[in-house]
Protein backbone atom coordinates (compact mmCIF):
# COMPACT_ATOMS: atom_id res chain seq x y z
CA UNK A 1 0.00 0.00 0.00
CA UNK A 2 1.14 3.36 -0.91
CA UNK A 3 1.44 6.49 0.70
CA UNK A 4 1.04 9.26 -0.97
CA UNK A 5 4.06 11.99 -0.50
CA UNK A 6 2.73 15.37 0.88
CA UNK A 7 2.84 17.87 -1.27
CA UNK A 8 5.49 21.11 -1.39
CA UNK A 9 4.69 24.41 -2.25
CA UNK A 10 7.26 26.01 -4.57
CA UNK A 11 9.79 28.35 -2.93
CA UNK A 12 9.33 32.14 -4.10
CA UNK A 13 13.37 32.42 -5.38
CA UNK A 14 14.98 34.87 -3.22
CA UNK A 15 14.47 38.65 -3.90
CA UNK A 16 11.42 37.74 -6.07
CA UNK A 17 7.85 39.33 -4.91
CA UNK A 18 4.46 37.49 -5.10
CA UNK A 19 2.09 39.10 -7.56
CA UNK A 20 -0.24 40.26 -4.84
CA UNK A 21 2.81 42.59 -3.28
CA UNK A 22 4.21 43.80 -6.48
CA UNK A 23 0.58 44.68 -6.99
CA UNK A 24 0.42 46.23 -3.67
CA UNK A 25 3.55 48.30 -4.28
CA UNK A 26 2.23 49.44 -7.53
CA UNK A 27 -1.28 50.84 -5.88
CA UNK A 28 1.09 52.61 -3.63
CA UNK A 29 3.59 54.30 -5.80
CA UNK A 30 0.59 54.93 -8.73
CA UNK A 31 -0.41 58.56 -7.46
CA UNK A 32 3.16 59.80 -7.26
CA UNK A 33 3.77 58.44 -10.23
CA UNK A 34 0.59 60.06 -12.12
CA UNK A 35 1.69 63.50 -9.73
CA UNK A 36 5.29 63.31 -11.45
CA UNK A 37 4.06 62.43 -14.82
CA UNK A 38 1.45 65.74 -14.44
CA UNK A 39 3.74 68.14 -13.10
CA UNK A 40 7.21 67.13 -14.13
CA UNK A 41 6.93 64.92 -17.79
CA UNK A 42 4.13 66.84 -19.40
CA UNK A 43 5.69 70.27 -18.97
CA UNK A 44 9.19 69.15 -19.99
CA UNK A 45 7.65 67.56 -23.37
CA UNK A 46 6.00 70.84 -23.97
CA UNK A 47 9.03 72.83 -23.10
CA UNK A 48 10.88 70.58 -25.40
CA UNK A 49 8.07 71.14 -28.11
CA UNK A 50 8.57 74.97 -27.51
CA UNK A 51 11.91 74.83 -28.24
CA UNK A 52 11.99 73.66 -31.43
CA UNK A 53 9.03 75.44 -32.93
CA UNK A 54 7.71 79.10 -33.51
CA UNK A 55 5.30 79.69 -30.80
CA UNK A 56 4.41 83.09 -29.66
CA UNK A 57 3.23 82.25 -26.30
CA UNK A 58 -0.37 82.87 -27.04
CA UNK A 59 -3.10 80.08 -27.51
CA UNK A 60 -1.53 76.30 -27.15
CA UNK A 61 1.90 75.67 -28.30
CA UNK A 62 0.01 72.26 -29.80
CA UNK A 63 -1.96 74.19 -32.10
CA UNK A 64 -2.00 74.05 -35.81
CA UNK A 65 -1.00 77.14 -36.11
CA UNK A 66 2.54 76.66 -34.41
CA UNK A 67 5.36 75.59 -37.14
CA UNK A 68 8.13 73.42 -36.54
CA UNK A 69 11.61 75.13 -36.86
CA UNK A 70 13.70 71.88 -36.06
CA UNK A 71 17.34 73.44 -34.34
CA UNK A 72 16.91 76.95 -35.21
CA UNK A 73 16.76 78.00 -31.53
CA UNK A 74 19.83 76.30 -30.46
CA UNK A 75 21.55 77.35 -33.57
CA UNK A 76 20.44 81.40 -33.13
CA UNK A 77 21.97 80.74 -29.65
CA UNK A 78 25.24 79.28 -30.65
CA UNK A 79 25.82 80.21 -34.73
CA UNK A 80 23.66 82.93 -34.79
CA UNK A 81 26.36 85.20 -34.13
CA UNK A 82 23.92 88.36 -32.92
CA UNK A 83 23.26 89.48 -29.58
CA UNK A 84 21.38 86.71 -28.61
CA UNK A 85 24.79 84.30 -28.88
CA UNK A 86 26.82 86.65 -27.11
CA UNK A 87 24.00 87.07 -24.29
CA UNK A 88 23.56 83.46 -24.29
CA UNK A 89 28.01 83.13 -24.66
CA UNK A 90 28.31 86.19 -21.55
CA UNK A 91 25.52 84.32 -19.41
CA UNK A 92 27.38 80.75 -19.58
CA UNK A 93 30.95 82.73 -18.56
CA UNK A 94 29.29 84.10 -15.62
CA UNK A 95 27.85 81.10 -14.13
CA UNK A 96 31.27 79.29 -15.47
CA UNK A 97 33.14 81.37 -13.08
CA UNK A 98 30.42 81.08 -10.63
CA UNK A 99 30.49 77.30 -10.56
CA UNK A 100 34.29 76.56 -10.52
CA UNK A 101 34.23 79.24 -6.88
CA UNK A 102 31.02 78.39 -4.90
CA UNK A 103 30.89 74.36 -5.44
CA UNK A 104 34.92 74.01 -4.39
CA UNK A 105 34.29 76.65 -1.40
CA UNK A 106 30.97 75.30 -0.46
CA UNK A 107 32.04 71.95 -0.09
CA UNK A 108 35.02 72.48 1.66
CA UNK A 109 34.00 74.84 3.91
CA UNK A 110 30.77 72.65 5.14
CA UNK A 111 33.47 69.85 5.39
CA UNK A 112 35.42 71.76 7.80
CA UNK A 113 31.97 73.02 9.56
CA UNK A 114 31.19 68.90 9.70
CA UNK A 115 34.32 68.00 11.14
CA UNK A 116 34.34 71.02 13.77
CA UNK A 117 31.01 70.40 14.99
CA UNK A 118 30.62 66.70 14.87
CA UNK A 119 33.80 66.52 17.69
CA UNK A 120 32.77 65.42 21.09
CA UNK A 121 34.58 68.05 22.77
CA UNK A 122 32.77 70.90 21.64
CA UNK A 123 30.46 72.42 24.31
CA UNK A 124 27.41 73.16 22.70
CA UNK A 125 27.63 71.47 19.29
CA UNK A 126 23.94 71.54 19.06
CA UNK A 127 23.54 75.59 19.03
CA UNK A 128 26.72 76.01 16.79
CA UNK A 129 25.01 73.35 14.15
CA UNK A 130 21.32 75.30 14.47
CA UNK A 131 23.70 78.25 14.33
CA UNK A 132 25.35 77.27 11.02
CA UNK A 133 22.21 75.92 9.60
CA UNK A 134 20.17 78.74 10.09
CA UNK A 135 21.17 80.87 6.47
CA UNK A 136 19.61 77.60 4.41
CA UNK A 137 16.33 77.63 5.85
CA UNK A 138 16.06 81.87 5.44
CA UNK A 139 14.42 82.93 2.43
CA UNK A 140 16.44 83.92 -0.70
CA UNK A 141 15.12 86.84 -1.33
CA UNK A 142 15.48 88.06 2.39
CA UNK A 143 19.19 87.42 2.55
CA UNK A 144 19.67 88.92 -1.06
CA UNK A 145 18.37 92.30 0.40
CA UNK A 146 20.72 91.91 3.24
CA UNK A 147 23.25 91.49 1.22
CA UNK A 148 22.40 94.38 -1.35
CA UNK A 149 22.70 96.64 2.52
CA UNK A 150 25.91 95.04 3.66
CA UNK A 151 27.89 95.26 0.32
CA UNK A 152 26.62 99.20 -0.52
CA UNK A 153 29.59 101.41 -1.24
CA UNK A 154 29.38 102.92 2.68
CA UNK A 155 28.04 99.46 3.81
CA UNK A 156 29.35 97.70 6.63
CA UNK A 157 31.64 95.18 4.32
CA UNK A 158 33.89 98.14 3.36
CA UNK A 159 33.66 99.74 6.69
CA UNK A 160 35.19 96.44 8.22
CA UNK A 161 37.40 96.51 5.40
CA UNK A 162 38.69 100.13 5.85
CA UNK A 163 39.36 99.03 9.37
CA UNK A 164 42.30 97.53 8.00
CA UNK A 165 43.36 100.09 5.79
CA UNK A 166 41.70 98.71 2.42
CA UNK A 167 39.11 100.66 0.36
CA UNK A 168 36.65 98.53 -0.31
CA UNK A 169 34.93 98.12 -4.13
CA UNK A 170 31.14 99.92 -5.28
CA UNK A 171 30.61 95.78 -5.15
CA UNK A 172 27.31 95.61 -7.25
CA UNK A 173 28.30 98.34 -9.91
CA UNK A 174 31.57 97.17 -10.46
CA UNK A 175 31.64 94.92 -13.74
CA UNK A 176 35.42 94.54 -13.58
CA UNK A 177 36.93 90.67 -13.51
CA UNK A 178 38.62 89.85 -10.48
CA UNK A 179 41.25 87.56 -13.17
CA UNK A 180 41.81 91.27 -15.06
CA UNK A 181 42.25 93.07 -11.77
CA UNK A 182 45.29 91.10 -10.35
CA UNK A 183 46.57 90.77 -13.90
CA UNK A 184 46.37 94.26 -14.38
CA UNK A 185 48.09 94.88 -10.95
CA UNK A 186 51.15 93.24 -11.85
CA UNK A 187 51.10 94.66 -15.90
CA UNK A 188 49.64 91.92 -17.67
CA UNK A 189 47.07 92.75 -20.21
CA UNK A 190 45.07 91.07 -23.03
CA UNK A 191 47.58 89.53 -25.62
CA UNK A 192 46.56 89.54 -29.39
CA UNK A 193 45.58 85.39 -29.83
CA UNK A 194 42.97 86.01 -26.73
CA UNK A 195 41.32 89.18 -27.87
CA UNK A 196 41.18 88.47 -31.75
CA UNK A 197 40.39 85.60 -31.10
CA UNK A 198 36.17 84.40 -29.54
CA UNK A 199 33.79 81.90 -28.40
CA UNK A 200 29.84 82.79 -28.58
CA UNK A 201 30.44 86.18 -29.34
CA UNK A 202 33.19 86.39 -25.94
CA UNK A 203 36.79 87.10 -26.83
CA UNK A 204 38.96 84.17 -24.82
CA UNK A 205 40.20 87.42 -22.79
CA UNK A 206 37.18 87.87 -21.84
CA UNK A 207 36.31 84.03 -21.18
CA UNK A 208 39.61 84.23 -18.29
CA UNK A 209 38.31 87.51 -17.01
CA UNK A 210 37.18 85.48 -13.77
CA UNK A 211 33.94 86.57 -11.86
CA UNK A 212 32.82 90.31 -11.99
CA UNK A 213 33.67 92.53 -8.30
CA UNK A 214 29.60 92.55 -8.59
CA UNK A 215 29.59 88.02 -9.10
CA UNK A 216 31.65 87.40 -6.10
CA UNK A 217 29.14 89.21 -3.65
CA UNK A 218 27.06 86.74 -4.74
CA UNK A 219 29.51 83.86 -4.46
CA UNK A 220 30.25 84.99 -0.92
CA UNK A 221 26.02 84.66 -0.36
CA UNK A 222 25.82 81.37 -2.04
CA UNK A 223 28.65 80.06 0.24
CA UNK A 224 26.89 81.82 3.46
CA UNK A 225 23.68 80.19 2.65
CA UNK A 226 24.54 76.44 1.32
CA UNK A 227 27.27 75.46 3.56
CA UNK A 228 24.71 75.09 6.38
CA UNK A 229 22.65 72.55 4.43
CA UNK A 230 25.58 70.22 3.29
CA UNK A 231 27.21 70.23 6.73
CA UNK A 232 24.25 68.02 7.93
CA UNK A 233 24.71 65.65 5.24
CA UNK A 234 28.38 65.49 6.05
CA UNK A 235 27.71 65.20 10.01
CA UNK A 236 25.00 62.25 8.80
CA UNK A 237 27.99 60.77 7.33
CA UNK A 238 30.81 61.24 9.60
CA UNK A 239 28.32 59.94 12.57
CA UNK A 240 27.85 56.63 10.70
CA UNK A 241 31.42 55.72 10.27
CA UNK A 242 33.38 53.15 12.12
CA UNK A 243 36.01 54.01 14.90
CA UNK A 244 37.87 50.78 14.47
CA UNK A 245 39.25 51.85 11.47
CA UNK A 246 40.27 55.15 13.39
CA UNK A 247 42.18 53.47 16.22
CA UNK A 248 43.76 51.52 13.90
CA UNK A 249 45.56 54.61 12.07
CA UNK A 250 46.01 55.70 15.33
CA UNK A 251 48.22 52.07 16.57
CA UNK A 252 49.99 52.83 12.81
CA UNK A 253 51.33 56.51 14.19
CA UNK A 254 48.91 58.18 11.80
CA UNK A 255 48.64 61.75 12.86
CA UNK A 256 45.12 63.94 12.92
CA UNK A 257 45.59 64.75 9.10
CA UNK A 258 46.55 61.81 7.84
CA UNK A 259 43.30 60.16 9.74
CA UNK A 260 41.13 63.02 8.03
CA UNK A 261 42.98 62.10 4.76
CA UNK A 262 43.50 58.92 4.60
CA UNK A 263 40.85 57.15 6.55
CA UNK A 264 38.14 59.38 7.01
CA UNK A 265 37.77 61.17 3.36
CA UNK A 266 37.56 58.26 1.85
CA UNK A 267 34.64 56.72 3.06
CA UNK A 268 32.82 60.07 2.64
CA UNK A 269 33.03 59.42 -1.37
CA UNK A 270 29.40 58.69 -2.09
CA UNK A 271 28.46 61.99 0.22
CA UNK A 272 31.31 63.65 -1.30
CA UNK A 273 29.56 62.75 -5.05
CA UNK A 274 25.70 64.22 -3.45
CA UNK A 275 27.27 67.29 -2.29
CA UNK A 276 29.07 68.16 -5.38
CA UNK A 277 26.04 67.25 -7.20
CA UNK A 278 23.97 69.36 -5.58
CA UNK A 279 26.22 72.18 -5.77
CA UNK A 280 26.54 72.10 -9.23
CA UNK A 281 22.68 71.95 -9.85
CA UNK A 282 21.85 74.71 -7.69
CA UNK A 283 25.01 76.78 -8.78
CA UNK A 284 24.21 76.32 -12.36
CA UNK A 285 20.25 77.46 -12.14
CA UNK A 286 21.04 80.71 -9.94
CA UNK A 287 18.15 82.98 -10.55
CA UNK A 288 16.43 84.19 -7.53
CA UNK A 289 19.66 85.74 -6.48
CA UNK A 290 20.36 87.73 -9.51
CA UNK A 291 16.35 88.79 -10.03
CA UNK A 292 16.29 90.02 -6.53
CA UNK A 293 19.45 92.05 -6.67
CA UNK A 294 21.07 93.33 -9.78
CA UNK A 295 18.87 91.72 -12.62
CA UNK A 296 21.76 90.74 -14.75
CA UNK A 297 23.82 93.95 -14.17
CA UNK A 298 25.98 95.81 -14.11
CA UNK A 299 26.96 95.29 -18.06
CA UNK A 300 25.57 92.08 -17.97
CA UNK A 301 28.46 90.93 -15.32
CA UNK A 302 25.33 88.86 -13.43
CA UNK A 303 23.99 87.97 -16.10
CA UNK A 304 23.34 84.01 -16.07
CA UNK A 305 21.92 81.16 -18.21
CA UNK A 306 18.33 80.70 -15.94
CA UNK A 307 18.23 84.63 -15.87
CA UNK A 308 18.59 85.01 -19.62
CA UNK A 309 16.19 82.00 -20.48
CA UNK A 310 13.31 84.02 -18.24
CA UNK A 311 14.33 87.64 -20.05
CA UNK A 312 13.72 85.80 -23.54
CA UNK A 313 11.06 84.13 -23.04
CA UNK A 314 8.70 86.57 -20.74
CA UNK A 315 10.26 89.69 -21.32
CA UNK A 316 11.14 89.43 -25.06
CA UNK A 317 8.34 86.88 -26.19
CA UNK A 318 10.91 84.39 -27.61
CA UNK A 319 9.66 81.81 -26.17
CA UNK A 320 11.62 79.17 -28.27
CA UNK A 321 15.11 80.88 -27.23
CA UNK A 322 13.93 80.61 -23.37
CA UNK A 323 13.03 76.92 -23.96
CA UNK A 324 16.30 76.52 -25.83
CA UNK A 325 18.60 77.96 -23.32
CA UNK A 326 16.80 75.55 -20.63
CA UNK A 327 17.25 72.68 -22.30
CA UNK A 328 21.16 73.79 -22.91
CA UNK A 329 21.59 74.43 -19.40
CA UNK A 330 20.24 70.63 -18.60
CA UNK A 331 22.61 68.72 -20.96
CA UNK A 332 25.57 71.10 -19.17
CA UNK A 333 24.07 69.81 -15.64
CA UNK A 334 24.02 66.22 -16.85
CA UNK A 335 27.21 66.06 -18.80
CA UNK A 336 29.05 67.58 -16.02
CA UNK A 337 27.69 65.34 -13.28
CA UNK A 338 28.65 62.39 -15.93
CA UNK A 339 32.14 63.55 -15.99
CA UNK A 340 32.11 63.89 -11.87
CA UNK A 341 30.50 60.27 -11.04
CA UNK A 342 33.61 59.45 -13.72
CA UNK A 343 36.34 61.45 -11.50
CA UNK A 344 34.76 60.07 -8.33
CA UNK A 345 34.48 56.51 -8.47
CA UNK A 346 36.02 54.16 -6.74
CA UNK A 347 39.40 52.36 -8.72
CA UNK A 348 40.23 49.18 -8.02
CA UNK A 349 43.99 48.88 -6.23
CA UNK A 350 46.63 47.83 -8.46
CA UNK A 351 48.69 44.68 -6.88
CA UNK A 352 51.90 46.38 -6.48
CA UNK A 353 49.96 48.93 -3.87
CA UNK A 354 48.04 45.82 -2.69
CA UNK A 355 51.79 43.63 -2.17
CA UNK A 356 53.05 46.64 0.49
CA UNK A 357 50.07 46.24 2.67
CA UNK A 358 50.12 42.17 2.93
CA UNK A 359 51.86 40.44 5.26
CA UNK A 360 55.09 38.51 4.54
CA UNK A 361 55.54 35.11 4.72
CA UNK A 362 58.63 34.52 7.29
CA UNK A 363 58.25 30.95 7.53
CA UNK A 364 60.59 29.58 4.42
CA UNK A 365 63.11 32.37 5.20
CA UNK A 366 63.37 30.89 9.15
CA UNK A 367 63.26 27.23 7.39
CA UNK A 368 66.18 27.79 5.42
CA UNK A 369 68.21 29.15 8.05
Amino acid sequence: MSTASPRVGRRARPGTASRGEATSGWLFVTPTIVVLGLFLLVPMVMALWVSVSDWSGRGSPFSSSVGFVGLQNYDDLVNGGGLAARDFGISLRNNAWYVVFVVPIQTAVSLFLAVLVNRQVLRGRGFFRTAFYFPSVTSSVAITVVWLFLFTQTGAVNRALSWLGIEGPAWFQDPSGVVHNVLGAVGITGPAFLTDHDLLGVSWWDWFAGPSVAMSAFVLMAVFTTSGTFMLLFIAALQNLGGDVQEAAMMDGANAWQRFWRVTLPQLRPTLFTVLTLGLIGTWQVFDQIYTGTQGGPAKTTLTPSYLSYTSAFAGQDWGRGAAIAFVLFAIIVVLTIVQRAVLRERPVSRRRTSLYEPKDTTQKEARR
